[in-house]
């Protein structure tokens, strides 16, 4: 009975040993699971923390930068949509660059000559008194009128120290465009006289340009394949049209960039 007993007891005590270690080995694979599941959660939030902060640097943080465009009709874009200009083409451009151009002011009419420009300069009333990028453009109705180049230069020359003002003194801040060469159209029919003409105002506001150290961008060149490329004439068989303001902007582009990042 005793042998009996003892038996019964080794075997009872066998069991609940036995149910020890398998209630352990449950226990322990629910941890190992626990720990698991805790770990992956940890991993998937790292992650998504590390994506959100390489997306976050990967997308360039945006400058807003003021701008003022002065001119006549080849800065108001005569005949083409808003959209078309070459300072809303040159705002548009420098979007993917992480700089934006805000706002875009432009104080141009179709016609005007120096002196027009001056005078509407000073009837605007809703200019800013600063920006930070200011653009002229200016002349070609000085030369349709016949007027001599030595009026045009004092007239232009006060133009450069008004563009200056509006830069808060900075004429790194300041670009004058060259005059384009109408000639080069269906209206101009490749008149050489104008040529002449143009070139000699464009000699006068380069000389004024670099007298002053102001960044001059030379887009007559453009301008003069008018008649081999006709979808560089707006419709009006005279003015340029956007495709050729966009060549404009596209030969200055990094200039103005390298302007306003300095």
């Amino acid at each position: 009975m005793l042998g009996g007993q003892f038996l019964r007891q080794e075997t009872q005590g066998n069991r609940e040993t036995q149910g020890n270690i398998e209630q352990k080995s449950v226990l322990g694979s629910w941890v190992d699971k626990t720990s698991g599941m805790r770990f992956i959660a940890f991993f998937l939030a790292a992650t998504l923390v590390w994506a959100c902060s390489t997306t976050e640097q990967s997308i360039p943080q945006s400058e807003v930068f003021s701008y003022l465009a002065l001119g006549d009709s080849y800065t108001i874009g005569h005949s083409l949509t808003e959209a078309e200009r070459y300072p809303n083409q040159l705002a548009d451009s420098l979007i993917p660059k992480g700089i934006t151009l805000s706002p875009v002011d432009i104080v141009a009419k179709t016609g005007w000559t120096t002196d027009e420009l001056d005078a509407g300069i000073n009837d605007r009333t809703d200019l800013q008194n600063t920006y930070d990028l200011v653009s002229l453009l200016i002349g070609v109705n000085n030369e349709f009128r016949g007027r001599p180049v030595a009026t045009y230069e004092p007239e232009f020359r006060a133009l450069v120290d008004r563009a200056i003002d509006f830069a808060d003194g900075e004429h790194e801040r300041v670009f004058i465009v060259s005059i384009p060469d109408y000639a080069f159209t269906p209206f101009g029919q490749g008149n050489t006289n104008i040529s002449e003409d143009i070139d000699e105002y464009n000699a006068a506001n380069k000389r004024i340009a670099e007298e002053y150290g102001i960044k001059y961008f030379d887009i007559t060149p453009i301008s003069r394949e008018g008649l081999n490329q006709p979808d560089l004439v707006a419709d009006d068989r005279l003015h340029p049209s956007g495709l050729q303001y966009g060549l404009w902007v596209s030969s200055f582009l990094e200039e103005v960039e390298e302007m306003l990042r300095n």
